[in-house]
């Protein structure tokens, strides 16, 4: 039997700011739909190069009320990165919370704004412990 994976669906609050946040993590919009009969949007977003592996977020324009405020039960998106520390730095500078900051050099955790965790890994070898992470408490949960 033949499996392909189609992509991670993600149900969002407010469209443009969680396009905004995926942009910052470096993901283009590769295609949307928009059905105005079922009153949704459908926005794939994936890294350059990978267009393969999106996430869809599904946006019902008249609200979703119904989205818990912990997004746990998902569990997390994760991506390598090529320098963890220049990441977290560019978002940070964008106003993104760094709850679990890369104080090995490898791994970090931030929540998108409809509290989806994101994991970020160092690609290849840890980089060295720097700061000001290595020092940097955790913020909450991810």
């Amino acid at each position: 039997m033949a499996l392909t994976y189609l992509h991670t669906m993600i149900r969002v609050k407010d469209l443009e700011k969680s396009i905004a946040f995926y942009e910052l993590l470096g993901l283009k919009e590769t295609r949307r739909y928009d059905s105005d009969a079922g009153r949704f949007s459908l926005i794939f977003m994936a890294p350059p190069g990978q267009e393969d592996a999106p996430i869809e977020l599904t946006h019902n324009w008249d609200g979703d009320d119904e989205l818990p405020s912990d997004s746990r039960h998902f569990g997390h998106l994760a991506y390598g990165v090529d320098n963890i520390y220049e990441v977290c730095q560019h978002l940070q500078d964008n106003g993104v919370t760094i709850n679990r900051p890369p104080r090995d050099g490898r791994m970090a955790f931030v929540r998108s704004p409809d509290n989806i965790s994101v994991e970020l890994l160092q690609n290849g070898d840890a980089l060295e412990p720097a700061e000001p992470w290595t020092n940097m408490e955790s913020v909450g949960n991810w």
